[in-house]
């Protein structure tokens, strides 16, 4: 049965172009896992007007997803989008799995402590390994 993994990013270039390569891997995979994501990448800023509607549609991803995969890029650490999502994620229950583009990027600070399983690199076979854990 395919796992339902909402991928969090940051809205850059680099991040952009593996959450593009999960998607790709995702659709020749026979199955074994269902991506589902949002691109919060419109540049409103988590505290605008139009915060409240995003966060309640990201909100309902998040909850109809069975796994919460972050990918961690250069400034991840930074997006307060990506902070309230982890939070989200963690609220509501849901295994928090993450993989760092570079392993010398900076890990967002929340999380540590929530019980996060890791890929040990961005490859295939650490993703889906920490997603199966």
């Amino acid at each position: 049965m395919a796992k339902k993994v909402f991928v969090s990013y940051h809205s850059a270039l680099e991040d952009t172009r593996y959450k593009n390569l999960l998607v790709a891997w995702s659709k020749n995979d026979n199955g074994y896992f269902d991506l589902k994501f949002d691109d919060t990448s419109v540049g409103v800023s988590i505290n605008s007007t139009n915060a409240t509607y995003i966060k309640s549609v990201i909100k309902g991803k998040i909850s109809d997803s069975s796994v919460f995969l972050c990918l961690v890029g250069e400034n991840t650490h930074n997006s307060d989008w990506v902070k309230w999502e982890i939070n989200k994620a963690v609220e509501l229950g849901k295994k928090v799995v993450a993989v760092k583009i570079k392993s010398s990027y900076q890990t967002p600070e929340n999380l540590y402590g929530i019980g996060a399983k890791w890929a040990m690199s961005f490859t295939y076979e650490s993703i889906k390994k920490a997603l199966n854990n």
